[in-house]
């Protein structure tokens, strides 16, 4: 051992075999904490506490909203419209290219009222949301952390920037299953004009298992393409023929029981075999009445894509779905330039859906059993580039944005947070994305710290270290 060759070489042994060591504990502990593939992955889970709410609609305003145009009014806009914003002490911003020239003060293009018993402020945008104040619970000062499109979805959906991890429905059914075993858990209904960013990325499972990410249906035509089958296959044939397929797979999962996307991808046969029956019929929008239909915009081609969705969305909770994401187009609210224009463009298109969800909802005793959520990305910014001033319109902003929440375990007609004269900067009770996802699942009955899986050598969670729930907005 005194040549100093052998004893780096003794050394390098040593070590490789320590690493082989630790990387098989490791490996070990990751197959010991998966779920077992035996049974049902979507079975009905005790919550860690008494929920709130027992299903979950996300409205997804995809874009950027602007905070300060919707439900947080800035009157100081008004005294500074059209002078210089002084971005000298703003130091921090992931969009340093946007602030390099000069910018003017931007107003509202439109007029605030105040609604309800509790006086809450909305503008001309959201003239049927602003009917619905008192059970609506406003958050004005929710932050995020980057200011790029896709990043920003991302931390939206799934509590991350990058991608690669579960998906908010995908977390929320890993935790509580399902009460309908013939519907999927987690239902995506995106505006197929244009998807978000990064697709079915957004919706995933990610690390866990594939049976809980999220199944998209369409609102136009089959929701499902290719869900019924031929009319040669006979009910009685189907059923041999998938008695066949479960014994193959069995057979196979036996010797390689350590492949999780195998089992999903079983569960996802024997899922939609299941569905082939009860979809067509939960979402027979026919079976509504002429009032309901008029009621969610229907007949008008500018609400008629979020307004089915929204009575779909409504359809799937009654019929014990846990999870319905809706989103508008990617970037849709994306008012760079023409933002007055913008805005009215899809607050008309989703305003009367969203206020005839809220009702529909309470007329079937369904709202206090149901968790609405309304959020975008990001914020705007209260100026626009001195350059754009003839079309102006708003730039990202991740320091401050309004959200609200609605339904089960909301304290309605509530305010929560504030934001600084001008609307840029969240001065008042600040939260992050990580805390509203800690609400959502506090109101469903999950602890954010209790609901863990191990994955890459540590037990991942929806919010990392920890979300901060928002206690103002719980009722």
């Amino acid at each position: 051992m005194s040549d100093p060759v052998a004893r780096r070489r003794f050394l390098y042994r040593s070590l490789t075999g320590v690493g082989g060591i630790a990387l098989l504990d490791l490996l070990n502990r990751d197959l010991r904490a998966g779920p077992a593939v035996v049974g049902n992955p979507l079975s009905p889970r005790k919550p860690h506490h008494t929920p709130k709410a027992k299903s979950c609609i996300f409205l997804t305003m995809l874009g950027g909203v602007s905070q300060m145009d919707t439900f947080d009014p800035k009157p100081a806009l008004d005294k500074f419209d059209n002078t210089v914003m002084d971005w000298s002490k703003e130091k921090n911003t992931d969009q340093p290219s946007l602030f390099a020239k000069p910018r003017l003060v931007l107003k509202s293009a439109f007029k605030f009222q105040k609604y309800g018993q509790c006086g809450m402020d909305v503008s001309e945008l959201f003239p049927r949301v602003a009917t619905c104040v008192d059970d609506i619970a406003f958050v004005r000062s929710v932050q995020a952390e980057s200011g790029n499109h896709p990043a920003a979805v991302f931390q939206l959906d799934t509590g991350f920037v990058m991608p690669g991890h579960p998906s908010m429905g995908a977390w929320v059914t890993y935790g509580l299953g399902t009460e309908n075993q013939n519907l999927p858990a987690f239902v995506v209904l995106p505006d197929f004009r244009s998807l978000p960013f990064s697709g079915s990325q957004q919706w995933g499972s990610g690390f866990l298992p594939a049976s809980y990410q999220g199944t998209v249906l369409r609102w136009k035509g089959e929701a499902i393409r290719d869900l019924k089958p031929p009319s040669e296959v006979t009910p009685q044939l189907q059923e041999k023929e998938m008695e066949l397929l479960r014994t193959y797979n069995h057979q196979y999962l036996e010797k390689h029981f350590t492949n999780p996307d195998l089992q999903g991808r079983m569960d996802a046969y024997e899922l939609a075999y299941r569905m082939q029956s009860e979809v067509p019929g939960v979402l027979d929008i026919e079976k509504e009445s002429a009032a309901t239909r008029e009621m969610y915009g229907l007949n008008d081609a500018t609400t008629e894509s979020f307004g089915k969705r929204c009575l779909m969305a409504r359809r799937l909770v009654e019929h014990g779905v846990r999870f319905v994401q809706l989103y508008t187009p990617s970037q849709s609210w994306d008012g760079h330039t023409g933002v007055a224009k913008n805005h009215a463009k899809n607050a008309k298109e989703t305003d009367q859906p969203i206020a005839a969800l809220i009702q529909d909802l309470k007329q079937r005793g369904l709202f206090d059993s149901t968790l609405l959520v309304w959020m975008g990305e990001f914020g705007r910014t209260p100026d626009c580039p001195a350059e754009n001033w003839e079309h102006a319109g708003r730039d990202h902003n991740t320091k401050a944005m309004t959200i609200w929440f609605a339904g089960g375990g909301i304290k309605g007609g509530t305010l929560v947070g504030a934001t600084d004269d001008l609307g840029f900067k969240a001065v008042k009770d600040p939260f992050r994305i990580r805390d509203v996802h800690a609400t959502i699942l506090h109101l469903m009955g999950l602890s954010d710290l209790q609901l863990t899986y191990y994955n890459a050598g540590r037990n991942m969670r929806l919010t990392d270290t920890g979300g901060r729930v928002m206690e103002q907005v719980v009722g």
